[in-house]
């Protein structure tokens, strides 16, 4: 019995013994693995370095990576050792996110990833304090973070096709040098509080989004001169746009107005104006000119359109009250 005992008390060491030099042996193939995984990712950020260093340019004394119709779905870490950079051009390279490390380029004042994938923007892109352009237009971004309105001297911001983007942070009319701002072709029924309280904003577009009305505070946007309304679904424009003195430029082509407010005669700064295609209630016919040359460049919905437009629909409320008040005169006549 002491026999099967001891017999049993070998084989259990035995046992141990090769179990301990079996995990021994995972673990330091475990190790290699992990060593040669580790060694191959230096060798591709090496080579991704390398290939971005080749992208490099110079351009205006400005240093930037300009990469296009390449598959770059993510940017790698290695990227950081060209924190020189000013500029990014990177289009149409599959990119579907803006690295988380985007914060650590200090130096860039122009950040254009149009044409991607990119699905949202990290909270990190508050921290580019210098940058002054963002375009990430054609993307399939939804939503844009509050901390963008930390990018003080951003003067441009491009979103269009985006899609399913409807709504901006109020935060950001704190973009106080803010001149430029495409949002069309997204999704937009109403022009965001912020964008009207975005003081130094000269340049909109929401055209081909599904604005219903243009609210009573557009006004507010004292410094505006271009506003790209076309393609949405607004029915009546707010007597409040008269207000608007330095509006010189206004698309309206292509949504569901009625007609044409007459106070838009106090807008002397305006220099072109859109009404094509929109259910207008009365047909006007423009007086022809004498000289060939305006007739051709004449806009048939522009500029005159209105303000004859505007004449003729004053004079059509005229005759509507003076037959109304017709009858009342022969009455008087009559006694």
């Amino acid at each position: 019995m002491s026999e099967n005992v001891v017999s049993t008390g070998a084989v259990n060491a035995v046992k141990e013994v090769w179990e301990k030099r079996i995990k021994k042996l995972n673990e330091d193939l475990k190790r290699e693995k992990e060593f040669q995984q580790k060694l191959v990712q230096i060798w591709e950020e090496r080579v991704s370095l390398t290939k971005l260093r080749e992208k490099v340019t110079k351009e205006d004394g400005r240093v930037i990576l300009k990469i296009e119709k390449e598959e770059w779905k993510t940017l790698p870490s290695s990227l950081l050792k060209l924190s020189q950079l000013q500029e990014w051009q990177l289009h149409r390279i599959g990119l579907l996110k803006i690295p988380e490390f985007i914060g650590r380029f200090q130096n860039l004042i122009v950040l254009d990833l149009s044409r991607n994938t990119i699905s949202e923007i990290p909270r990190g892109i508050g921290l580019l304090t210098r940058l002054q352009e963002l375009i990430l237009s054609y993307n399939r971004i939804k939503t844009v973070p509050m901390e963008l309105s930390y990018c003080a001297s951003l003067e441009k911001l491009e979103l269009a096709v985006n899609r399913d983007l409807s709504d901006l942070p109020q935060e950001l009319s704190n973009l106080l040098k803010l001149t430029h701002l495409d949002l069309s072709m997204n999704v937009f029924t109403t022009i965001p509080p912020a964008v009207l309280n975005m003081p130094a904003l000269e340049w909109l577009d929401m055209g081909s989004n599904r604005l219903q009305q243009l609210p009573d505070t557009i006004e507010r946007m004292q410094n505006l001169h271009t506003l790209w309304l076309q393609r949405n679904e607004i029915t009546c424009l707010p007597e409040t746009i008269s207000s608007m003195k330095n509006l010189s430029t206004l698309v309206l082509s292509n949504n569901k107005l009625q007609d044409i407010p007459e106070c838009m005669e106090e807008m002397t700064n305006l220099r072109f104006v859109n009404f094509r295609d929109n259910p207008l209630k009365l047909e006007v016919t423009l007086p022809p000119t004498e000289n060939i040359d305006e007739e051709e460049e004449r806009e048939l919905f522009g500029l005159q359109f209105m303000h004859t437009y505007i004449q003729e629909s004053r004079r059509a409320v005229n005759d509507v009250i003076l037959k109304a008040s017709l009858p009342h005169s022969i009455s008087l006549l009559r006694q």
